[in-house]
């Protein structure tokens, strides 16, 4: 059986990461790597479903066994991305899905040189400033912030092997999955297929 891709998806709070994710998920089939947090289940949140919510002495423990691909701690909660889950998905053949922040993604890189990272970002300033004050749950303080951390990711693009912009929705979706496809193609990737071929070739 070929292993699973690890696809990491970033972008700018904004950007619609979330909603292509989700898209990306219910369209295409892939598999959605599920957090583990620290922090307290909000009302109709379920275990394993938005997170797996562990005490701090779990959360703890997992790091000491090295139970996390990634993990930061924000606002005096944790949060991380477990191995086991993701691992066993990869060597079921099937593709998994990271939506984390820039510095998760870095580490994510240095273990996994193989993983497509994608960084999803709106057109311009304007249309990201509009899309976060749209969602009308935030302060101008707070946009302000996130337009602040923005500027401090987009130094950060350049790391990425990918930059999608999400002008339309659908588009952006289709074009993050045929990135993918496209990778699963490169003769890097094939390499066993190649001289599986090539033996059976010579054996007729």
């Amino acid at each position: 059986m070929e292993k699973g891709f690890l696809i990491v998806i970033s972008g700018f709070s904004g950007a619609g990461k979330g909603t292509v994710v989700k898209k990306l998920v219910e369209k295409y089939g892939y598999s959605l790597s599920v957090s583990a947090t620290t922090r307290a289940p909000r009302e109709g949140e379920e275990n394993g479903r938005e997170y797996y919510f562990k005490t701090e002495a779990e959360f703890q423990n997992l790091i000491d066994y090295n139970g996390f691909i990634e993990w930061a701690q924000y606002v005096d909660n944790y949060y991380g991305t477990p191995r086991k889950f993701v691992e066993k998905e990869m060597a079921e053949g099937r593709d998994v899905i990271l939506e984390i922040e820039v510095q998760g993604a870095m580490n994510v890189k240095q273990q996994y040189p193989d993983s497509i990272h994608i960084f999803v970002s709106a057109p311009d300033v304007e249309s990201l400033k509009s899309r976060l004050q749209e969602r009308g749950t935030e302060s101008e303080a707070v946009i302000a912030k996130r337009l602040k951390r923005a500027s401090e990711e987009a130094d950060d693009m350049k790391e990425y092997d990918y930059i999608v912009i999400n002008d339309d929705i659908e588009s952006c979706v289709d074009t993050i999955n045929s990135i993918i496809v496209s990778n699963k193609c490169l003769k890097n990737n094939n390499l066993g297929f190649m001289e599986n071929i090539k033996q059976e070739l010579k054996a007729l």
